[in-house]
């Protein structure tokens, strides 16, 4: 086989003519073919060439096939579990001021009715954005199952965490059965508490007349705020 017949390659050629000559006298020491250096360029062609092969059948990841990661919506918490907390950590200290139940009973509202209250000195603007949902709500909890004095409670201690936190909106769901009972009752508290600015009834979206968003004056804005 000659050089030119061969389709080895000129250092696969050099390799076998070296083996071919170490059988033919086994006691010559072969020298070590060495082997071409590779320029950076030939370097990175044949890096290239070996991620395209890598790469084949490989398809792109569509929009369609990409998980969507929505935002997990708070969670409201319910009465039983406020009353729970209060027993593991101790009574809340939470506004002395009696909430009466007058004005509830002397005022009853429907279950389908559009509860709304500002104070005199409220910002339109900040009302309408209550109404509209615009403004984050910090907690809210759920009164569906309680007595009467068990959401009075509930209300209090929610008004009281908020206001720990100097956060000034919270949601609280009354519910809206054929009675309105509890509603009653809430618009009834809401309006004498002393550190509610406005309440309405909740958008569709977040409750309807099943809830309603609540704006409370800022901690420090609070005469009992102590820090």
């Amino acid at each position: 086989m000659s050089k030119h017949d061969s389709s080895l390659s000129k250092d696969q050629f050099n390799l076998l003519k070296q083996f071919k000559k170490q059988i033919s006298n086994p006691h010559t020491q072969v020298a070590p073919v060495t082997p071409v250096e590779k320029t950076p360029e030939q370097a990175q062609e044949d890096d290239l060439e070996l991620f395209r092969k890598q790469m084949q059948g490989v398809q792109k990841i569509t929009q369609g096939n990409i998980a969507k990661i929505e935002k997990m919506p708070k969670k409201k918490v319910d009465a039983q579990t406020l009353a729970k907390r209060a027993a593991a950590e101790g009574p809340m200290e939470t506004d002395e001021a009696a909430l009466s139940d007058t004005q509830a009973m002397l005022n009853p509202v429907g279950s389908q009715a559009n509860l709304s209250y500002r104070i005199a000195t409220l910002q339109h603007k900040v009302f309408e954005d209550l109404k509209a949902g615009n403004l984050r709500w910090f907690e809210a909890v759920d009164l569906h199952g309680c007595t009467v004095e068990e959401a009075r409670q509930a209300v209090l201690q929610i008004i009281q965490m908020a206001k720990d936190e100097n956060q000034n909106v919270i949601k609280i769901v009354h519910g809206k059965g054929p009675e309105a009972i509890l509603k009653t009752y809430v618009n009834g508290w809401l309006r004498q508490h002393r550190d509610v600015l406005a309440f309405v009834s909740a958008p569709e979206r977040q409750g309807g007349t099943g809830a309603v968003l609540v704006l409370l004056k800022r901690a420090e804005k609070n005469p009992k705020f102590k820090h």
